[in-house]
C-alpha cells in the first residue's frame, strides 16, 4: 500500500489520527463552509459540480452514494439533475451533515436524500449496492486514499460509475504563481476571519499542492481496480474531474 504526501498533512497536530482531526475541523467550520467555499472559488465551483453530474447523466444511476457529502451541495444538485430513486450522503462530520439535512428539508428532497456518518475507508454498505459513487472535494482528505478508492469499488454494482471532483494546484505559469499567492495569503486570511479557524484554511490549500493529479491520479484509480479511467481539467487546472467504471464481471 502506497503512502501519499497529502495523507501526512493534518489540520492541527502530528499526534492524533488525521481522520479525527478532519472530523473536528469540518465540525468547527460547518457554519461558514458554504459561504467560504463559494467566496473563495468565486462561485466557479458550482459549474464544476454541474459538469461532473452531467458526466453521470448518460448512465441514469438510480442509487447514488455521495461520499464526503459535506453540506450536501453535490447530493442536492445530483437529485435535481439526475432524478435518482435514492441518494445517500455519507460524511465523517455530523456538523456538516446537519447543515446538509436542513438544506435538503428546505428543498423538499427528504424522500430522495438521506445522510449517515461513515468512515470512507470502512463503509458500512454491502458489496454491489450503488449504481454510482461520487466524491466532490473530499478524496484529498482521506487518511488512506487507496483504501478509500477500493471501498468505492466494492460498493459499486458491476459496471457502476464513479465520479470524483477534486481541487488542484495549477502547474503552469503564471497560474501556478498566482494561485500560490492566493492560497497562501488570501485564502487563510479570509478563512480565519469568517470561520474563526486559523488552521483549516492553511490545511486545505496545503493538501491541494501535493495531491496527485492528472495522469498520476488516473493510474492510482486504475490500480484500485477501476476501468475506463478518464480525467478532465477545469479552469486552468484549478479542479479536475475523474470518471471510471467498475468491471462488469466484478
Amino acid at each position: 500500500m502506497m503512502m501519499y504526501a497529502q495523507e501526512e498533512i493534518k489540520p492541527y497536530n502530528h499526534r492524533e489520527a488525521k481522520s479525527a482531526q478532519v472530523e473536528r475541523m469540518f465540525n468547527h467550520i460547518a457554519h461558514s463552509y458554504d459561504r467560504l467555499n463559494h467566496l473563495l472559488s468565486w462561485g466557479i465551483d458550482r459549474r464544476w459540480r454541474k459538469s461532473t453530474i452531467k458526466a453521470l447523466a448518460p448512465h441514469s444511476p438510480k442509487t447514488i452514494l455521495d461520499i464526503a457529502t459535506g453540506t450536501g451541495d453535490f447530493a442536492l444538485l445530483a437529485a435535481r439533475m439526475l432524478k435518482p430513486d435514492h441518494i445517500i450522503g455519507a460524511d465523517i462530520s455530523e456538523g456538516m451533515m446537519n447543515v446538509a439535512r436542513q438544506k435538503t428539508h428546505q428543498a423538499g428532497l427528504d424522500h430522495v436524500i438521506s445522510f449517515q456518518k461513515e468512515d470512507c475507508t470502512r463503509l458500512s454498505f454491502n458489496n454491489h449496492t450503488f449504481d454510482a459513487v461520487t466524491v466532490a472535494y473530499g478524496v484529498r482528505n482521506y487518511d488512506n486514499l487507496d483504501e478509500g478508492l477500493k471501498e468505492m469499488l466494492r460498493v459499486l454494482k458491476p459496471g457502476g460509475r464513479v465520479a470524483i471532483l477534486e481541487l488542484c494546484s495549477p502547474r503552469s505559469f503564471p497560474m501556478r504563481q498566482l494561485f500560490w499567492l492566493y492560497s497562501h495569503i488570501v485564502m487563510p486570511a479570509i478563512g480565519k476571519l469568517l470561520s474563526k479557524d486559523n488552521r483549516a484554511y492553511k490545511y486545505l490549500p496545503a493538501t491541494m499542492e501535493v495531491f496527485p493529479q492528472g495522469e498520476e491520479m488516473k493510474k492510482i484509480i486504475a490500480r484500485a481496480g477501476f476501468e475506463n479511467v478518464k480525467f478532465k481539467r477545469f479552469t486552468f487546472g484549478l479542479s479536475t474531474m475523474y470518471t471510471a467504471s467498475a468491471p462488469q464481471n466484478a
